[in-house]
């Protein structure tokens, strides 16, 4: 019989299932998903009322939550469906000329990657990729790798906050600073942050700042924000131009206008965002930063755990950790070990990374997790070893 943390009861994950990739997509809880359903009941009784009276006011309200949260103001925040979106919408806005550098990580998210050689292939821009170790030593090796490839033909950095295949959490700041100070923007893809991090936009200065609400503060999927830098909103667009492009109003800014409604789409994911902020704060006596020190702290633990079974050394300072751990495995199959453990009930994130047949394993630490999960993971691996 599996034993679970007395907090699990809190979501609907399959009790059946050890549940260590809460930071692919999250997982919502039991009373986040009834507040869902609650905004989908009112927006069916009378759409028209929902959409044309009540609409802009229901999203202010989540608007100003957001925003209080992560220590932005509210009137240079947005909703997107996700932080891809987010990355999107500013990159597909920006005037990259032939010859602009763009720069980012090894690290980068996929499909942001994607993105930045999309729009650099458009304009005859130039991808610089800084090439970050893992395992790392450093964040003072980020900062120095990242600088280094600095030119006075940079145009943008797109950066991780906490990088997807590795769960390091960068050094941002500092990086931001130098490069404002350069005239350089900046893109930070925070999808992992919001929830796992302690966020104060306004003191981090970035120039443009997208993260997912769906992860780690477990609002319901497609629930997003991007926070753009007052000085450039007038040209960053959304993905669908709409209504808002040629609207006479002067009560909202346009950048909001144009965000705001892209067109019919349901917004309970986003009016559940007060919710799940006030509900997750409320779990435990110390609100947020308890919740966010108890999910790092499991996670810092159980990478312990495994890399004492596996016989690894930790690749990278437990001070670049939030509440995901990455660890490189042996080369082989990562699809076949992938599926050994999904035959064991065992959900964790399984990536070949930076290509086959290198592999790495990543784990994830919600309220939902205790330690005897990862053990079950350990275990698993340990036997599993002549495999993998």
């Amino acid at each position: 019989m599996i034993s679970h943390s007395s907090f699990r009861s809190h979501w609907s994950i399959d009790p059946a299932i050890t549940f260590l990739n809460h930071g692919s997509f999250g997982a919502c809880p039991i009373a986040v998903q009834q507040e869902q359903q609650a905004w989908r009941d009112r927006l069916e009784r009378d759409p028209m009322r929902f959409f044309v009276w009540d609409y802009e006011e229901l999203l202010d309200r989540s608007r100003e939550a957001m925003a209080a949260f992560v220590e932005a103001d509210a009137a240079d925040l947005v909703f997107v469906p996700n932080a891809t979106a987010g990355v999107n919408a500013v990159l597909r806005s920006l005037h990259v000329r032939p010859g602009d550098e763009l720069l980012t990580t090894s690290h980068e998210y996929n499909a942001s990657r994607n993105a930045l050689d999309f729009v650099a292939a458009q304009a005859g821009a130039i991808v610089t990729v800084a090439e970050l170790p893992f395992p790392i030593e450093s964040a003072d090796q980020v900062i120095e790798f990242v600088l280094a490839k600095v030119t006075d033909k940079t145009r943008l950095l797109l950066i991780d906050h906490v990088t997807s295949q590795t769960g390091l959490v960068l050094p941002i700041e500092p990086i931001i600073s130098k490069l404002s100070a350069a005239g350089i923007a900046t893109l930070v893809d925070g999808a992992h942050a919001p929830g796992m991090l302690p966020l104060n936009l306004k003191k981090l200065g970035a120039t443009y700042y997208t993260g997912n609400a769906h992860k780690w503060l477990c609002a319901p999927k497609s629930a997003a924000f991007l926070v753009v830098d007052r000085a450039q909103q007038s040209q960053i667009r959304p993905l669908a131009i709409s209504h808002g492009a040629n609207s006479l109003r002067q009560d909202r800014s346009r950048f909001q206008l144009e965000f705001d409604w892209t067109g019919t789409a349901d917004p309970s994911a986003v009016f559940s965002i007060p919710k799940a902020i006030e509900y997750l704060g409320s779990l435990l006596p110390g609100g947020w930063p308890e919740l966010m020190q108890h999910n790092r702290n499991l996670a810092i633990a159980a990478r312990h755990l495994l890399c004492d079974a596996l016989k690894i050394s930790p690749p990278c300072p437990a001070a670049m950790l939030g509440a995901m751990a990455a660890i490189p495995l042996p080369d082989g199959d990562c699809e076949l070990l992938y599926r050994q453990l999904v035959d064991r009930a065992i959900q964790v994130q399984l990536q070949a990374w930076p290509r086959s047949p290198k592999r790495i394993l990543r784990i994830s630490a919600q309220l939902y997790n205790q330690l005897a999960d990862y053990e079950c993971l350990a275990t698993a691996l340990q036997i599993l070893h002549q495999s993998y």
